[in-house]
């Protein structure tokens, strides 16, 4: 068991008169952290993936939520999206039960947001989780340990069935993949052409590390622009894919309105593409770094609250920053090289936002993706 970055922030938020709600996709671990918070203490769990708990929770009584709530102070429940108008009944519990603490989990935000954010408005403390962090890796495993293990982890990634699972990380991945990437998204989405979504996930994946122009994938593929748009939501809402936008000022020469898609996991994407070749076999090596420095800088910056904003950056003219924060009006570029020789950061983009550029390379990634407040 992998200790989590925002345990202690739950906690904190604990008999708060507030929801604590966590989501994100299926097998980071939000049920294992949420029986951790509370195992000391008397719960009643409640799964939505029975049947029996989804009939009893949809469209209850408040004396209905009384009986079976019985004298419980503590309330788990798991896979709240399968459960029609679950939000009126988690403000019911809410409001009419104050010495009732609540915990929600949930494996999307494609329905669940719509149905929590509005009955749960001011009533709840919604956290992200996400695959194992690198900080949570080594934390477990210590430094010299993960030093061995980073090749592994940048081919399979950071689920955590896939890191306890050994030897047996690829058929590991190919049931998270097929069981969440396909079946729940098809599930829990009005996606009406599945073999588009597969085909639109395999060209994401492919085009890793580079902007990714939705008129291109439309034509690749067969299908309008608009739906291209769509899907891509659909995915991110899944916690499958995240974007980055270009970043700019309005200065001429710069391309507006691109983005890069990254994969929120190094393993799902290479399941995708179905290649665990070893690096140095491998002609998407520095994708695949890139996508696993962007995401373990994702997770920092959300687990902690930096209010970062994160961007690439990329002119007309082919010079490029592959990331770039604004923090505090301070920007920030980085490179991502796994071997870092002769590196020029373009001094355009120095000179023109007053930033800072830094190289970010396989010896010094560490303070990148471990972010000390």
């Amino acid at each position: 068991m992998f200790d989590r970055t925002i345990e202690n922030t739950i906690k904190e938020k604990n008999n708060g008169g507030k929801a604590i709600v966590v989501v994100g996709a299926r097998q980071v671990g939000k049920t294992t952290l949420l029986k951790k918070i509370l195992k000391d203490k008397d719960y009643l769990f409640l799964d939505a993936d029975d049947p029996a708990t989804r009939n009893l929770l949809t469209s209850p009584t408040t004396e209905q939520i009384r009986t079976f709530i019985g004298n419980h102070k503590y309330i788990f429940l798991d896979e709240a999206q399968r459960i029609p108008g679950i939000g009126l009944t988690l403000k019911i519990i809410t409001d009419q039960f104050k010495d009732v603490q609540l915990f929600v989990s949930g494996s999307s935000s494609f329905d669940l947001g719509n149905e929590l954010n509005e009955p749960l408005t001011g009533r709840k403390w919604e956290y992200e989780l996400f695959p194992i962090s690198w900080e949570e890796y080594e934390n477990k495993i210590e430094y010299v340990k993960s030093e061995q293990q980073l090749e592994n982890r940048l081919l399979y990634g950071f689920y955590p069935e896939v890191i306890n699972n050994q030897g047996n990380e690829r058929e590991t991945l190919k049931n998270i993949v097929n069981s969440y990437l396909y079946r729940d998204i098809l599930a829990f989405s009005d996606i009406r052409k599945p073999d588009v979504l597969e085909k639109l996930i395999q060209a994401l994946a492919l085009q890793l590390g580079s902007e990714v122009n939705y008129n291109e994938i439309a034509q690749l593929i067969g299908i309008n622009k608009i739906t291209i748009q769509k899907y891509v939501e659909i995915l991110e809402k899944g916690y499958i894919v995240f974007r980055l936008n270009s970043y700019s000022r309005n200065i001429r020469n710069e391309i507006k309105q691109n983005r890069k898609i990254y994969f929120y996991d190094n393993g799902v994407r290479n399941m995708i593409i179905s290649n665990f070749n070893q690096l140095d076999l491998r002609d998407d090596k520095g994708a695949l770094w890139e996508n696993f420095l962007v995401s373990e800088r994702r997770k920092q910056n959300l687990y902690k609250d930096t209010f970062a904003k994160m961007y690439f950056w990329r002119t007309k003219q082919q010079q490029e920053v592959d990331f770039v924060e604004e923090k505090d009006g301070q920007i920030t570029g980085y490179e991502f090289k796994w071997n870092s020789r002769n590196v020029k950061f373009p001094q355009n983009f120095i000179d023109t936002y007053k930033a800072e550029g830094h190289v970010i390379d396989r010896n010094n990634f560490r303070d990148f993706v471990k972010i000390v407040l």
